[in-house]
């Protein structure tokens, strides 16, 4: 009777329902640490909704805040925040293998398959490698920056509150979090012009949002191997992204006295890559969100959706997604049947899952919206950004997050949660156990266009 009741307790923990109770107890127990009076720095406690608000932005990598992280909350209050970055950006399921490596313990076929579907891989060929590769990488990549971060830190805030500063900074941006410790919400602003600043930051956002496999796949061309399909298709697109997004943003805003308008030639430049790397889910900032004209506020709307790439600690649909849609839209306009990409042809599944997750996306961000429309009293552009950049698990925002209503709150919560496990992730955990079908109905004809 006890190992029916096992087994069946086994088969209803199926890995995606896993990564969904297990980012929930994360966000759960984050909630209560920051509700604590001790993580206040009135010693007044924060209430419970914000907890929750705050732990879920920071284990979702979003940086969504309604109180200011750098005044509001004591050295404890963000600690708690940094470390649940850490785990939200990794994933809890890598940081326990963390403790099982330090502990020599064996990684199980069932841990092997969560770790499979947290960084979504195909195969279980060659996961534990690639975990331990990604506990290297993030360790290696956030310490070199932040020691770059707490030298030019040092000279504006000194060496002890420098070297906290780039700590928690350097894990931020490379988990695309978007928390600062600034204050008064000003996030990078004040180093729009800073030539360091800037090139580190972006570095640790392109770094965070590639992936790891393609991290690893980069590292391992030096060893006389060829760069996969994948890597090929994150790089080309990412790369696209950002030096269209920065030339659009730069045209756009070159004359915006409130953004590009009052920074020199080298200020521009900087401030218009960095706003266009920072929707790969970012959430960090040099210019002034509100202040953006339309135009560029609804461009940078559209890259929050897009995102960063698979298995990295970025959200929106990801890079490879798009890329799959523009190579779909190119093969039917022109008359073919296969989509091509570097000389290799994709599987049919592999669109369809492309169209599907986009549709699941756009419903998500579109029944937000819809809702917090009619909860919220600002205009329509800025509750769509705020949703949208709460699903891409990107963190930019015009102002509205402090002024969100209970409910608003509640509902953003939902979309930064469906944002950082993934639309099909959540279907998966959710809906009912996937069964072959044993028939196929006969074929039908509509008119499509």
């Amino acid at each position: 009777m006890g190992g029916l009741r096992l087994a069946a307790i086994t088969k209803f923990f199926t890995p995606p329902r896993i990564l969904v109770f297990g980012f929930a107890s994360i966000i759960l127990i984050g909630a209560f640490l920051l509700s604590l009076p001790m993580a206040s720095a009135t010693g007044q406690p924060l209430s419970f909704i914000d907890a929750l608000f705050t732990a879920t932005s920071a284990t979702c990598v979003t940086g969504l805040v309604v109180v200011d992280t750098g005044s509001f909350f004591t050295t404890f209050g963000q600690i708690v925040i940094m470390l649940l970055i850490q785990v939200g950006g990794l994933g809890f399921m890598t940081m326990a293998t963390l403790f099982a490596f330090a502990f020599k313990r064996k990684i199980s076929l069932r841990e092997r398959l969560i770790l499979q579907e947290a960084m979504n891989q195909g195969s279980m060929e060659g996961i534990v490698r690639l975990i331990q590769k990604v506990i290297v990488y993030s360790l290696v990549i956030e310490l070199t920056a932040a020691i770059i971060f707490s030298i030019r830190l040092s000279f504006d805030l000194g060496w002890k509150e420098g070297m906290y500063f780039g700590m928690f900074h350097a894990v931020s941006l490379f988990n695309n979090a978007g928390f600062d410790l600034f204050g008064d919400f000003r996030s990078l602003t004040v180093y729009a012009d800073d030539a360091v600043m800037n090139i580190v930051a972006m570095s640790l956002i392109i770094l965070g949002g590639l992936g790891f496999v393609v991290l690893s796949d980069i590292i391992d061309v030096k060893r006389n191997r060829r760069l996969s399909l994948h890597s090929k298709v994150v790089l080309s697109t990412s790369a696209v992204l950002i030096i269209v997004g920065a030339v659009v943003i730069f045209i756009f805003e070159y004359t915006n006295p409130r953004t590009l308008g009052s920074l020199n030639g080298l200020g521009k430049v900087l401030a218009s890559f960095f706003q266009s790397v920072t929707p790969r889910t970012a959430g960090a900032n040099t210019l002034d969100i509100a202040g953006l004209r339309q135009a560029t506020q609804f461009f940078i709307i559209i890259l929050m959706f897009i995102g960063a790439s698979p298995g990295s600690t970025g959200g929106g649909i990801k890079t490879t997604t798009f890329a799959t849609l523009i190579g779909a839209l190119i093969t039917m306009t022109r008359g073919k049947e296969d989509v091509v990409f570097f000389e290799f042809r994709l599987a049919k599944e592999r669109v369809y899952k492309a169209i599907t997750l986009t549709m699941m996306a756009l419903l998500l961000v579109i029944g937000v919206t819809m809702i917090l429309s009619t909860t919220e009293d600002v205009q329509f552009l800025v509750i769509l950004f705020e949703a949208t950049s709460a699903f891409g698990t990107v963190g930019l925002s015009m102002g509205l997050t402090p002024h969100l209503t209970t409910f608003g709150k509640i509902m953003i919560v939902l979309t930064m949660f469906a944002g950082r496990l993934g639309p099909l992730t959540l279907a998966y955990a959710l809906g009912p156990k996937k069964e072959k079908e044993l028939y196929q109905h006969p074929e039908g004809k509509i008119i499509i266009g």
